[in-house]
């Protein structure tokens, strides 16, 4: 079987088609398990991102494939297949492999070299374990992605190639309002990336206000930092004295909408306020834009206004690393594949030396015990030894493209059966990752 992807990003489709495709924790247990009754799907892994939703399967049928999980997709999302088809890209055997390598190492973020998408592929991973949808193909693919990764960050500096989502969000804002500090900032949200956007501002010398549907919970996270905190339902208020907003709530629907925003800029004579909106879905109300005084910043913006450092050392070293991890594990891969009928053909061997062993017993049975042992240890010898080079020789072959044909050619040479090949490759997949 191939690894096939089918997916979108901030590269392929508006914020507002990936808001709606947002595949939410309870829903890609459910989509995954739908992918894998079908006829087509042996194993499913999806990955969802502020920038990305993307399914990887394990399929042999490329077109049914593809059709297959588009359809589940659109169905799970809501969205109709021919609203979501012409923002979908695909990528088949080498070309999946190399593509989320090249997520995991950050070379397709909107911020190039960020490193929250390893841990996203590490949820991604173990939620279609949980699911029982990630067998030893996706298990090693997702386990290599995440060692490429850690390997890119620790021989290049692709992580200072680029900046985090939420420091590139500020430094727009910083250009747009100047320096930060003493400036007041409101921060929506207390998980992570609110966290990390508080203490981002703090540094910057700005007064921080930090407000989350649950109250203790932001006065837990400012209390760390130095900040303050306050509910949600402080927001009009907040609002007056804010510079700068930033929201990155994770909450589904929208946290600020155009009317408090409004009502807040006629309470401050519409002095300017800045909104970034790093969430996705949106926290905050497109119409903010249209209130007089007000800028809204979001994943949208930052697509159009970030530049990529996509000719930088750091960034052309990791895709040497990209380009190397995919010829070896596209190697090991084929390797795998030629391996159940290398196991075949020792089983045959050993079936038949036996059996001209017992013969020869019934034949001879004046043999002493050291004189049996002599030439049991012998006839295996000669076996092993006639053997081991076209085995091996095959095992090296398959790395190359192509490589199945050799393992196809020693099949029909020993006349080999076929469901022996397929009982030993079913084994190793139960076995599951190594």
């Amino acid at each position: 079987m191939s690894i096939l992807v089918v997916g979108l990003s901030y590269r392929s489709a508006p914020v507002e088609l990936l808001e709606r495709t947002l595949v939410s924790p309870d829903v890609a247990p459910k989509l995954l398990a739908d992918l894998v009754a079908g006829d087509n799907v042996g194993e499913a892994l999806v990955l969802a991102t502020c920038n990305r939703v993307e399914v990887y399967v394990d399929t042999d049928k490329f077109h049914a494939g593809v059709a297959e999980t588009s359809e589940l997709l659109a169905r799970h999302t809501d969205v109709a297949l021919e609203d979501l088809t012409p923002h979908l890209y695909v990528h088949y055997e080498d070309r999946a492999v190399a593509h989320l390598f090249s997520v995991a190492c950050g070379l397709d973020s909107m911020v190039v070299g960020e490193s929250q998408v390893l841990g996203q592929v590490r949820q991604s991973l173990r939620v279609a374990q949980e699911a029982g949808t990630a067998g030893r193909g996706l298990n090693e693919l997702a386990q290599q992605a995440l060692r490429v990764g850690k390997r890119a960050r620790t021989e290049t500096g692709i992580d200072r190639a680029g900046r985090s989502l939420v420091s590139a969000g500020l430094d727009v804002a910083a250009a747009s309002l100047g320096s930060l500090e003493g400036r007041s900032v409101l921060v929506v949200g207390a998980g992570s990336m609110s966290s990390l956007a508080a203490s981002l501002v703090g540094a910057r010398g700005a007064r921080v206000t930090i407000a989350n549907r649950t109250r203790s919970r932001a006065e837990r996270v400012a209390a760390d930092m130095g900040a303050s905190g306050a509910g949600l339902t402080d927001l009009p208020e907040l609002l007056v004295d804010a510079d700068l907003v930033v929201s990155c709530t994770g909450a589904v629907g929208q946290v600020l909408d155009a009317g408090t925003v409004e009502a807040a800029q006629r309470r401050r004579d519409h002095r300017p306020l800045l909104v970034l909106d790093l969430a996705l879905p949106r926290d905050v109300d497109p119409r903010v834009r249209d209130v007089e005084g007000a800028s809204l910043v979001d994943l949208e913006t930052l697509a159009a206004v970030l530049v990529d450092h996509e000719h930088s050392a750091d960034v052309d070293a990791t895709r040497a690393i990209v380009a190397d991890e995919v010829a070896a594990f596209l190697g090991w891969q084929r390797a795998a594949r030629v391996a159940p009928t290398v196991v075949a053909l020792r089983r045959m061997a050993e079936d038949v030396v036996d059996s001209e062993l017992t013969r020869l017993a019934g034949r001879l049975p004046e043999l002493d015990h050291r004189a049996r042992a002599e030439i049991e240890q012998t006839v295996h010898r000669v076996v092993d030894k006639v053997l081991h080079a076209p085995t091996v020789r095959v095992k090296q072959l398959a790395e190359e493209p192509g490589g199945q044909s050799y393992a196809e050619a020693l099949r029909r040479l020993f006349g080999l059966d076929v469901r022996a090949i397929e009982a030993i490759t079913r084994a190793d997949v139960e076995d599951g990752p190594r």
